[in-house]
């Protein structure tokens, strides 16, 4: 499976995403937020039906800073739907977010990564190792078949494993942080088979740590 790159723009301060090409995604941003990943990115997610999507949204700088970290987040976006295979890859606000089935990462109910997850893992790992200044929320999700407690957990377990072997392979971990939300946050309905395939998989945000938002808007008050 190829990876695809959607563009993806925020418009307006209420929480609503678009269609755009990369150079819409350079000019357009919005000041929602300042702090990203953790609550900020739950809250926001509780709105949007998306926890990585909201930790984007919540880390939108806006403005002429927001454009020039667009600049560089086009760049690595494109770079990464040319190398991850079985991935999505999309522009939302002023970052990143890759999707991957997790059956591409993960064995049927479980947490070890799979010899195509660390190759993919290892790839990313060199694009946010060439883009330092970015930090990483990562997402897992279930279908609905089983408990919701059991699924919480298998999300979590995941996400950390994701995390860990980032971790293990240089990504700083100050920058990695993750999350399982079980099957709360369904994008195709758990009645079908593709749809439960669709929901059975990991999200990963990526946007540009406080330090590089702050530096931005310096440079857009000059």
């Amino acid at each position: 499976m190829k990876s695809r790159l959607i563009a993806v723009a925020t418009v307006v301060a209420v929480v609503t995403t678009g269609c755009a090409s990369w150079g819409d995604n350079q000019k357009k941003g919005t000041g929602i937020g300042a702090a990203a990943g953790g609550l900020v990115g739950a809250l926001i997610g509780h709105k949007t039906g998306s926890t990585a999507r909201g930790a984007l949204i919540g880390a939108v700088v806006g403005g002429v800073g927001g454009t020039l970290i667009g600049k560089r987040m086009d760049d690595q976006a494109e770079k990464l739907a040319r190398e991850l295979e079985g991935a999505q890859v999309s522009r939302v606000g002023e970052g990143i977010a890759v999707t991957f089935d997790s059956g591409i990462l993960f064995p049927f109910d479980s947490s070890e990564l799979s010899s195509d997850a660390r190759s993919n893992l290892r790839k990313l790992a060199d694009s946010l190792q060439a883009e330092a200044q970015t930090d990483v929320m990562i997402v897992g999700h279930t279908d609905a078949d089983g408990s919701d407690a059991y699924n919480r957990d298998l999300s979590e377990r995941r996400g950390r494993a994701a995390e860990s072997f980032l971790a293990s392979i240089g990504v700083a971990p100050s920058r990695l942080r993750s999350s399982g939300r079980g099957e709360a946050e369904p994008i195709a309905s758990n009645d079908t088979d593709d749809g439960r395939r669709q929901n059975r998989r990991v999200e990963l945000a990526i946007y540009a740590n406080e330090e590089w938002r702050e530096e931005a808007k310096r440079m857009s008050s000059r």
